[in-house]
């Protein structure tokens, strides 16, 4: 973070995302500001608290792609959840605490996978010792005979008396290294994953509970293995797995994992536009107007306890988003609008934009159709006249039915291409130009028949 200067933030965001400017720039000022507050004093580290953002846009102008792609950037634990999907304490549903152990629970599992794979060259020259003790266990190193198996593989080797010794382990480990030996099977005791049932029910649901009983219970029981006859090839790959989760320290990584949910957390809530009541309100605005209240404190700062550990939320990002198509910002209970400060209006997206949307990017639509197709042998041309009409009708669409933004493109450029890409592995004619004649020709009858486009588009 210490090279990454706000301009070069938003340069990095421009490489995905069309537009939007005053979003970037927010966003670029707010990950730069975290960098700023670890360089200062412990004491002061701690009053400064992240300006949380509230984004404000129809849907498909890039909301969520701004936050993911920051997250991305920033390389820090990111986690997306909708609005919508909690309910106030006290009613069935998801508890706003829920998101924290979830954040938690990725940063875990990505850090473990991450420390898995620097040890696996280390796991995977343990596994090959266990594999070789499987072929020729150390009894049979010190006078007793090998089995008939190893006999045939040493004679193969041009020995007439094979003895088991290092130098006959040798010999195995070089077959085993060029492959020789990877379709024999040997039998492996390996972990029996299957576990007891044991059924909790709760109005939360188990993944929601503060204590993991299936943790717990699993801990106190027995660990289970069972024999299988794997071909070595598996069995290396099945033995390095397991040498790794051993390598891995498990209690590193979970005080890591918390450390960086703490410190550079990002979760970004989706549709809280949905969660915006008027006031006195009756029914189901009674039950938003509790979430927005369970919210809260979490935004502002509080410690939440998770099976890894107590978390505390005091300098995790929060961005919110929504279209406040129905509701306006200013409908958010007063606390929580205060924390916030910071609200950018994204604009709604244009021909001039979807055709940027479509060839810009580095993953650009375009590109992935005709990656997408090459696969098969087949070269497609797009030409500009085509991209321009494909921009103009996604607009022409937008307008006549839902906008919902740059997501039409993705419905559009389907249809378009659905015949090629359902006879592509037969056709014979292995470069195709598609001209802005070609895309008149897909689209325009479902263009001008509004109710089917409706359905279709």
């Amino acid at each position: 973070m210490k090279d990454l200067k706000p301009r070069q933030i938003v340069t990095e965001l421009d490489k995905y995302i069309i537009g939007q400017k005053d979003a970037k720039k927010s966003v670029a000022i707010a990950l730069r500001n975290r960098w700023r507050r670890r360089q200062l004093d412990k004491d002061l580290q701690e009053e400064i608290a992240p300006k949380n953002i509230i984004l404000i846009g129809p849907t498909g102008v890039g909301k969520t792609e701004i936050a993911r792609r920051l997250a991305n950037l920033a390389n820090s634990p990111f986690y997306k959840v909708e609005a919508s999907k909690f309910t106030e304490v006290g009613y069935v549903g998801r508890d706003v605490e829920s998101m924290i152990r979830d954040i938690v629970e990725l940063t875990v599992n990505n850090l473990r996978a991450r420390q898995q794979e620097a040890v696996q060259e280390k796991a995977a020259g343990i596994a090959e010792e266990r594999i070789l003790d499987i072929l020729l266990p150390p009894s049979s190193q010190t006078g007793a005979s090998i089995s008939n198996d190893l006999d045939i593989i040493a004679t193969d080797q041009g020995e007439e008396d094979p003895k088991p010794t290092a130098s006959t382990r040798e010999k195995l480990r070089k077959m085993l290294r060029s492959g020789k030996l990877d379709s024999r099977q040997v039998d492996l005791e390996v972990a029996d994953k299957s576990s007891p049932m044991v059924e909790i029910f709760s109005n939360t649901g188990i993944e929601e509970m503060g204590i993991n009983v299936k943790d717990m219970l699993g801990n106190l029981m027995p660990k289970n293995t069972k024999r299988r006859k794997v071909k070595i090839k598996d069995a290396i790959k099945l033995l390095t797995q397991e040498e790794a989760a051993h390598l891995v320290d498990m209690d590193q990584v979970k005080t890591e994992a918390v450390n960086m949910v703490e410190q550079s957390g990002i979760i970004f809530i989706d549709e809280i536009d949905k969660i915006a009541g008027k006031e006195k309100s009756q029914g189901p605005e009674v039950s938003k107007e509790g979430v927005q209240r369970d919210l809260l404190p979490i935004v502002e700062g509080s410690s939440v306890p998770t099976k890894y550990g107590t978390v505390k939320t005091d300098h995790i990002l929060f961005i919110a988003s929504g279209a406040f198509h129905v509701s306006k910002p200013s409908d958010l209970i007063p606390e929580l609008q205060g924390r916030f400060p910071i609200r950018v209006e994204l604009t709604s997206l244009g021909a001039h934009e979807f055709t940027r949307i479509l060839t810009e990017p580095k993953n650009a639509l375009i590109l992935q159709y005709i990656a997408l197709l090459r696969t098969e042998g087949i070269e497609i041309e797009f030409t500009n006249d085509a991209i321009e009409k494909i921009a103009s009708i996604a607009e022409e669409v937008n307008s006549s039915t839902e906008n919902i933004g740059a997501r039409r493109l993705h419905t559009i450029m389907e249809k378009l291409l659905e015949d090629i890409l359902f006879a592509a592995p037969d056709i014979e004619e292995k470069n195709i130009v598609i001209d802005a004649s070609f895309v008149k020709k897909q689209l325009t009858d479902i263009v001008e028949n509004e109710d089917l486009t409706r359905y279709i588009l």
